[in-house]
């Protein structure tokens, strides 16, 4: 294998970098959209309404079982036709987040489902409001098995940045893959953007495990 070591730190290496920032920017953007979004499809979906609960139930049943690249693919061309134009990287920001919201909005469900339901009653017979019964009783319990979930769809959607190269989004693959066209060196290309993913991901998961320590010692007593 032909590999040049000055090619990989002049050409390859400074592009990466600076394509890293991009996907660590969508990654965080999506998580945390996809965080708020998940939460408001969760309480939709136990609405006492069923005009409510029904269509955000369908509407989660649709996004998870359609492929991401073409939700992508859907808000990418047919935005503009409505008039609403948005840069690549915030059309698949938006996507991803679209995404992953309905698969977030299941982990909050399961997460609160797994509170007895007699924590609710006795709450209601002590005359606990309804804040101080969340924060004190309800979210306590229910983030143990929220939390590694969430953090698993973190590295999950960082994994799935990649779908943005097929809309012109200068993320980690994208530059790999015009660097080797450029060059027609793919080698060093591909093997660094490789790196950077595990490298990237390796903290990703060291840094969920931070958080589930300081849940599990701090916040849940």
């Amino acid at each position: 294998m032909d590999w040049r070591w000055d090619f990989t730190f002049e050409v390859v290496m400074p592009r990466m970098i600076e394509a890293a920032g991009v996907t660590a920017w969508a990654t965080v953007a999506s998580f945390c959209l996809a965080l708020v979004g998940g939460l408001i499809l969760m309480l939709l979906k136990q609405h006492r309404s069923v005009w409510i609960s029904r269509p955000t139930t369908e509407f989660i049943e649709f996004i998870r079982a359609t492929p991401l690249l073409v939700q992508i693919f859907f808000l990418f061309f047919l935005l503009p036709d409505f008039g609403i134009t948005l840069p690549p990287l915030t059309t698949g920001i938006l996507a991803i987040a679209i995404y992953n919201s309905a698969l977030c909005a299941e982990v909050y469900r399961a997460g609160f489902e797994a509170v007895p339901r007699g924590q609710w009653e006795a709450c209601v017979a002590l005359n606990i409001s309804t804040y101080r019964t969340f924060r004190d009783i309800i979210i306590p319990q229910s983030l143990p098995p929220i939390i590694p979930a969430l953090g698993n769809y973190f590295v999950a959607i960082f994994k799935e940045t990649p779908l943005l190269s097929f809309v012109a989004v200068a993320e980690i693959m994208q530059i790999s893959k015009l660097i080797g066209a450029e060059y027609y060196r793919f080698t060093e290309a591909v093997t660094i953007a490789g790196i950077f993913f595990l490298v990237m991901s390796l903290i990703a998961a060291f840094m969920i495990r931070q958080v589930e320590n300081f849940v599990k010692h701090r916040i849940v007593r």
